[in-house]
């Protein structure tokens, strides 16, 4: 019989609700029970001090952090980037790419390759291929001059490295019907980003497989910038499209100036605990000061500045990326909106597994499932990070 834990002095965090005055055991790296029963003498007690249990967070858009972006390829910005995030709870992590060369996006998948067969720190599930098949006009902090349509010719030798799991691509681009077939066979999460797509180009893409959109409300399209694309009459947009249809998933970074508080709960209230994720969006200024960095691969990236709160674009006209981590954007979560807090915690766990196709090892508290669990102080602060039964932070 291999190490046994006992979780025990506090409550914990279900998919639907909280549990007071119960153990919970985990064995070999997986949950094996949840009681009333005293813990066994042979486990390891583990006090909760009177906080929660939650499971280990999935983080499904994540570019950088602590000095490193996942594009700068190499084995050691991957693992100071995992490392990062695993001190705010997430245990499970998609690298997610930029509008980076062919060359700089391959380097950063075979990064991701040997880092995962190392079999360290947080669970690397797979690569969220984001970049570069945006639109011209939604960009955003991404490099302009590396935004490109989709080729079968390139995205092909991506997918066959079998660690997308997760692929965007602008909805009204050439090839986007291509792109997303494919995708659908390599079994991703097919998600339309950075995009202006009208309803009727969501709905071609959503016919082939499209079930997603990254970050709501940022860099997608409105009825005003269709107005621009279309004249009239109005068209309807990616929100539109997206709060209409029920099997739509959709994302937020929640923290605090991406969006306002209004928004992350018409968001959780139109779309449910079940079809919003929390994202990260973070980039390599987390948990640095307040100064200039580069966005995606240092070679060659684009600069942006750094506040200590969030990234700006150097003309400090528009927003570039989050610096900040999964735990801030539960807590955040939880004091603005109306959600319930096993509801928060599903938007940064089981949500994010169930769309990836993880959630039957991953992402609640559930008997099977990795022992991937994160002990939480009242004010919902990460005191210790367990991946696979093993303390790691």
């Amino acid at each position: 019989m291999g190490e046994c834990l006992a979780f025990v002095g506090g409550k914990i965090v279900l998919p639907d609700r909280i549990v007071a005055d119960s153990v919970l055991l985990c064995r070999d790296g997986r949950i094996a029970a949840l009681s009333k029963r005293d813990p066994t003498r042979r486990a390891t007690v583990v006090d909760l001090e009177g906080g929660y249990l939650a499971p280990g967070f999935v983080d499904l858009h994540v570019h950088g952090g602590a000095g490193a972006d996942f594009m700068d390829g190499t084995q050691t910005a991957i693992d100071t980037v995992c490392q990062a995030h695993l001190r705010h709870g997430t245990t499970t992590i998609f690298p997610t790419t930029t509008t980076g060369t062919p060359d700089q996006i391959a380097a950063m998948l075979a990064a991701c390759a040997q880092y995962r067969q190392a079999s360290k720190g947080a669970n690397l599930a797979g690569v969220h291929l984001y970049g570069p098949f945006f639109a011209s006009d939604k960009v955003g902090c991404h490099d302009r001059a590396g935004r490109r349509n989709p080729s079968r010719s390139e995205y092909d030798v991506y997918f066959a490295t079998g660690l997308v799991r997760i692929a965007t691509c602008a909805a009204e681009l050439p090839g986007a019907k291509a792109f997303y077939t494919k995708a659908r066979k390599s079994k991703c999460l097919i998600t339309c980003g950075h995009s202006n797509a009208s309803w009727s180009e969501m709905q071609a893409g959503f016919d082939v497989g499209l079930r997603h959109v990254d970050h709501f409300w940022c860099a997608m399209s409105s009825v005003a910038s269709l107005r621009a694309r279309f004249g009239v009459p109005m068209q309807a947009s990616m929100a539109e499209f997206v709060l209409m249809e029920k099997e739509m998933s959709t994302e937020v970074i929640a923290d605090g100036y991406h969006l306002a508080p209004e928004l992350l709960d018409f968001a959780y209230r139109m779309k449910g605990a079940s079809r919003l994720c929390l994202v990260t969006d973070s980039n390599r200024a987390m948990d640095l000061p307040p100064g200039e960095y580069q966005f995606g691969d240092a070679a060659d990236a684009n600069w942006f500045r750094s506040d200590g709160q969030v990234g700006w674009t150097m003309d400090g006209e528009s927003l570039a990326s989050s610096i900040k981590g999964m735990d801030h954007m539960v807590r955040f979560m939880a004091q603005h909106t109306s959600a319930t807090l096993p509801e928060v915690i599903r938007m940064a766990s089981l949500t994010p597994a169930e769309r990836t196709g993880l959630a039957d090892t991953i992402g609640s508290i559930e008997v099977g499932k990795q022992a991937d669990l994160l002990v939480l102080n009242k004010k919902l602060s990460i005191k210790k990070v367990f991946v696979r039964g093993q303390q790691l932070v």
